[in-house]
């Protein structure tokens, strides 16, 4: 059974960047998930199908109103439950929310599918968010203009995790971030580029050292860049190995990452 994904929003053209381009692109169209748009504007209660007015008690800008909203969430709940989903989850992407990080999105990889609001303006009604949303997420500290690009953020990487979406099996468990730890240096052809050549511990042969380089590189990157990350890796536990590695790698001049 496919991932079944229901976005609320007034662009729903927008999502085409999604079902129809690269890797989210092609798991559409082999099912891997499904996504669905409803347009609140189809649920508008008047012949300007008005989706938006100026907020109680005064200030700049408009908001969203509840009815169509609510309306829409209903019929996206209802359509999955004809999907025999059970497990949903309604999301509204606000900078408000719970910052997103891999930790999250493997826990909603987990349900069967979910339902996503994409506010626009100023926001939407308070009251839709305490009838209808289960959980509120944010991408980032900052604003942007509405939550399209949000849910598409938190569409492809989720579908990124359900298996047979990406070519190989073990592509989303080497992801940076899989680990608390940001990925390791890639190279690829030509050997030397500009003067600058490949680590020649790449060209080894010797897989058991490359991967002791690997971790090496991804250890000292996360400490450099991402001390935060490593901190978390220290809490979930950090082997004997990796702790040694990490202080071979302070040691290198310059600490740099090769």
């Amino acid at each position: 059974m496919s991932f079944e994904i229901d976005v609320i929003t007034l662009f729903p053209e927008m999502f085409d960047a999604i079902t129809k381009y690269g890797i989210t692109g092609r798991a559409s169209k082999n099912e891997i998930f499904r996504l669905h748009t409803w347009n609140p504007r189809s649920f508008a209660r008047d012949n300007y199908r008005t989706v938006d007015d100026s907020p109680y008690g005064g200030g700049p800008g408009m908001i969203m109103l509840a009815p169509p909203l609510d309306e829409a969430i209903t019929r996206a709940k209802i359509r999955q439950l004809s999907e025999g989903i059970n497990e949903t989850k309604v999301i509204y992407l606000s900078p408000q929310g719970k910052l997103l990080d891999h930790e999250k999105v493997l826990q909603l990889t987990k349900l069967e599918g979910m339902i996503l609001l994409c506010g626009r303006y100023e926001g939407i009604d308070e009251r839709i968010i305490m009838r209808q949303v289960d959980e509120e997420i944010s991408i980032g500290n900052y604003v942007i203009s509405g939550g399209e690009l949000a849910a598409m953020v938190l569409v492809d990487s989720i579908v990124r995790h359900i298996p047979g979406a990406l070519g190989s099996p073990n592509s989303a468990r080497e992801d940076s971030f899989s680990n608390h730890l940001l990925e390791f240096p890639q190279y690829t052809r030509p050997e030397i580029y500009r003067g600058d050549s490949v680590p020649s511990i790449l060209l080894s042969g010797d897989h058991a050292k490359i991967d002791r380089w690997r971790l090496q590189q991804s250890l000292g990157k996360t400490w450099l860049r991402r001390p935060d990350l490593l901190e978390l890796k220290y809490k979930q536990g950090i082997s004997k190995e990796e702790e040694e590695l990490l202080e071979e790698f302070k040691r290198t001049p310059n600490f740099r990452i090769n």
